[in-house]
């Protein structure tokens, strides 16, 4: 079994300023993305500028920062918005939902085309490989946070906690245990699939023409079906528990459609068979 490092959440303090690991984090996947995006913006016919880049970044970056949030509260947090609508400001409090984020990037996504005056999935193909570098680094984040940890396991890559720093895991334990039964790291199993793997086949998969929403319908596909996945080895959120079977969480009923979504436009791409470059700029509508 393993131990937990027991990191601080905290990367700096300098007087009353705290910088914490999990917004390094954020910064991160988009420095990455950002860098990832220009790389291919430069390639010869993307259709792509550097300033466009910059654009589109941007505008997914309020994407998702504001969606995460709203999506968190809504879909996990609703109690919290009843009890005072302004907890839905207490960013510092923590809370951050992907399929909110996601919900907030499409939003950003529509809003840039429509400004550039193209169709919305020549913008969501160029975006959606970029996507899990986010989510890789997000759930390092929460790896470093100590948050969303999965069921008990005694595989050897098990983690055990230090009851001191988390209780909750060594509720019934013997009083003066120092660390809880090794539990699955479903932070990191999710950083390793949504992020490096979902990466590595959508650049791939995206590094050579492809039918229009094909790009974007393939990482429907493999989140959803990577997050649900996952889901039965990670703790349900506290607030929420089982919604039915004792089985099915929220972060599986949220999944489901991004993977009809995403078969239904990989079908339609590969049957209207619209080969073309991610982003032309002649192709746009």
């Amino acid at each position: 079994m393993l131990t937990y490092p027991d990191i601080d959440p905290i990367a700096v303090a300098i007087g009353p300023l705290r910088v914490h690991w999990y917004g390094l984090m954020y910064l991160a996947g988009f420095a990455l993305s950002w860098t990832l995006a220009r790389a291919r913006a430069a390639r010869p016919g993307s259709g792509w500028t550097a300033e466009m880049v910059d654009d589109v970044i941007f505008y997914c970056i309020i994407g998702v920062v504001v969606g995460g949030r709203l999506g968190y509260m809504i879909f996990y947090g609703f109690d919290q918005i009843l009890a005072n609508p302004l907890n839905l400001f207490k960013v510092w409090e923590g809370g951050m939902a992907f399929h909110g984020g996601l919900i907030g990037v499409v939003v950003a996504m529509m809003l840039f085309a429509r400004r550039q005056g193209l169709h919305f999935f020549q913008v969501a193909d160029f975006i959606s490989p970029l996507v899990p570098t986010g989510l890789f680094f997000g759930r390092i984040g929460n790896f470093i946070n100590g948050e969303l940890w999965g069921h008990r396991t005694e595989l050897p890559w098990g983690v055990q906690l230090p009851c001191a720093r988390f209780p909750a895991a060594c509720a019934d334990q013997p009083i003066g245990t120092l660390l809880s039964p090794a539990v699955h790291p479903s932070q990191l199993y999710e950083a390793g699939l949504e992020g490096l793997t979902l990466f590595l086949i959508l650049w791939i998969f995206s590094s050579r023409p492809r039918p229009m929403m094909a790009v974007s319908g393939l990482f429907l596909l493999l989140y959803g079906c990577f997050r649900f996945a996952i889901e039965f080895v990670r703790t349900p959120d506290v607030q929420l528990g089982y919604l039915a079977f004792d089985w099915l969480t929220m972060g599986q009923v949220l999944s489901t459609p991004m993977i009809l979504f995403g078969t239904l436009f990989l079908v339609l791409a590969y049957r209207r068979g619209n080969i073309s470059p991610q982003m032309n700029a002649n192709q746009r509508k």
